[in-house]
């Protein structure tokens, strides 16, 4: 868990995980044995994850781990799990290039095609945007996973992608200056996609843009620091994402988290009670790691979740679908504002 980097993001995270740990346990544990949980924070770095991937490995006790957060921890992890013969199950890593690296690798957040496909939908044909800039950070896997898949369908979709170079990571990066020089070559609107370590740039972005260009954005802005910090600058902000409360009308997580933390989960609180989920419906089926990697990746395997019924591809993707939300004025939300599903 990204304690360090980023505590919100690993909050999120966790409360799925406990969630899924409680329920399990109240109701008998995994085969008469309680479920414990062990927590490491790798703050989202590629080689403190490696470290703690091999931890991980040479601790018998350890059956299945739940992570990482970013694909960069991930990716760099994910090669230890798979030599150590250890499943992994990623509740947030979207980049492409995590699909298929391993057979020990799993995730619960639905590939990012899928919900770039729905953005760009939405971009060219209701919000009938003809110029869209795209402000992605260059050291996010995940976010050039998502600008990639997004440019491929606004093109096939005949629209058009400004031609400005915009890098949430560059050590000059200004705000007032991009926005100039957006608005100078004729954007009409902009897509925000950084690192989940720097939304802090993306949200400063969206003060520069004082409301000229429609604002869209990746996955990763779907968190409470959008709202806090954003406010109205971010209103009217359309964000593509896999899960949203209101997603699945009488499925029980949502109430439950509800009651369990006292107001509304996010995606991530989702895909992590999926990804917990599935390991303790994997080993009610198993008696070791092998066993459990089997039982996964077994075509008969499913159980439901907080996103849907869980069932993994061969390459250890899920199959999901993209919601829509967005940024809108709240009376009784802490911040004043809240995700709304389109």
């Amino acid at each position: 868990m990204p304690i360090g980097g980023n505590l919100d993001v690993a909050k999120e995270i966790l409360r799925g995980v406990a969630q899924a740990q409680d329920e399990i346990n109240r109701s008998g544990g995994i085969n008469g044995k309680l479920l414990q949980v062990a927590i490491a924070n790798d703050d989202n770095d590629p080689n403190l994850a490696q470290q703690v991937a091999s931890q991980f490995v040479k601790d018998s006790r350890i059956l299945a781990v739940v992570g990482h957060n970013a694909s960069n921890a991930s990716i760099a992890a994910a090669p230890t799990y798979q030599q150590g013969e250890l499943v992994m199950i990623s509740p947030t890593s979207f980049a492409q290039n995590l699909s298929g690296i391993g057979s020990y690798v799993f995730r619960t957040v639905p590939n990012i095609g899928s919900q770039a496909e729905q953005l760009a939908a939405y971009t060219l044909k209701t919000a009938r945007k003809t110029n869209i800039a795209i402000c992605a950070d260059s050291k996010s896997i995940d976010n050039q996973s998502f600008r990639d898949e997004l440019v491929k369908n606004i093109t096939a979709g005949g629209g058009k992608i400004n031609p400005t170079n915009c890098d949430l990571s560059a050590a000059n990066f200004n705000s007032t200056v991009m926005m100039s020089q957006l608005i100078s070559s004729g954007a009409d609107s902009l897509v925000l996609a950084p690192y989940i370590g720097r939304i802090n740039k993306a949200l400063e972005l969206a003060a520069a843009n004082q409301g000229k260009l429609t604002l869209f954005a990746s996955p990763t802005l779907y968190t409470f620091q959008t709202l806090k910090e954003g406010k109205g600058d971010i209103n009217g902000m359309v964000i593509t994402v896999p899960w949203h409360p209101t997603a699945i009308p009488n499925n029980p997580f949502s109430q439950n988290a509800a009651k369990l933390w006292g107001g509304t989960v996010n995606w991530r609180t989702a895909t992590a009670y999926d990804a917990t989920t599935a390991i303790t419906k994997g080993l009610q089926q198993s008696n070791n790691r092998e066993e459990l990697q089997k039982v996964l990746h077994s075509p008969s395997f499913s159980v439901n979740g907080a996103t849907g019924q869980i069932a993994f591809q061969p390459s250890g993707d899920i199959k999901g679908k993209a919601i829509l939300v967005k940024v809108q004025p709240k009376s009784n939300s802490a911040t004043g504002y809240d995700f709304a599903p389109l």
